[in-house]
């Protein structure tokens, strides 16, 4: 039996997700979870072949828990499931080690196809969105101008988000102004539309 645990914030999608791939017969749906942190500690918990995982969560982004996952050395491979066909998340998760990448409107039979591909240690990536990917920019922000930006784009002021990352609101500021000078955008309210528009938040 290949052991899934499914990451998604959504209610309803994850539901249906796991009665979904209860139909299959070498797939078992060990564990649920409605957020990056949950799902963090469920593979830590429940050492699955296979994290079925959503990108964008609250706590932590799918991204951000296979970086986490590969950082700590866990055996369980990571299949990203979303409706966001951007170019930037792709390469972001690639270099995070997630093993697939699937659009949510895929047919049902191509994610258990993906799940048995991805656990035989494989990779599966959307061809469509591959093939954009190839002629797509390169993200141009760094680590940390990505976690200034994604809390202004929350409406935070600078203090707020000096307290949240431990920074000073002078090194806040200088990180939202050379984000914005790499996008090409006037303000950090444009900024952070260009960066999540890219997939690059």
């Amino acid at each position: 039996m290949i052991r899934v645990v499914i990451a998604e914030d959504q209610g309803m999608v994850l539901g249906a997700l796991a009665s979904l791939l209860a139909l299959e017969p070498d797939i078992e749906v060990i564990g649920r979870a409605p957020d990056g942190l949950a799902a963090l500690d469920s593979v830590r918990a429940l050492a699955p072949d296979v994290l079925l995982s959503d990108i964008e969560m609250p706590g932590l982004t799918g991204i951000e828990v296979a970086a986490r996952l590969a950082e700590e050395g866990s055996p369980a491979r990571v299949l990203i499931v979303t409706t966001f066909g951007r170019t930037g998340y792709l390469r972001r998760a690639i270099a995070a080690g997630v093993c697939g990448y699937l659009l949510k409107d895929s047919p049902a039979d191509k994610l258990a196809d993906a799940i048995r591909q991805v656990a035989r240690g494989g990779r599966v990536i959307d061809s469509a969105l591959a093939a954009t990917a190839a002629f797509a920019p390169p993200d141009p922000l760094t680590d940390r101008e990505r976690a200034v930006l994604r809390l202004a784009q929350d409406g935070q002021s600078n203090k707020e988000i000096a307290r949240a990352l431990e920074l000073s609101p002078g090194t806040v500021r200088n990180y939202l102004s050379e984000a914005a000078a790499k996008l090409g955008a006037s303000n950090r309210v444009e900024a952070s539309r260009i960066a999540r528009e890219q997939g690059w938040l």
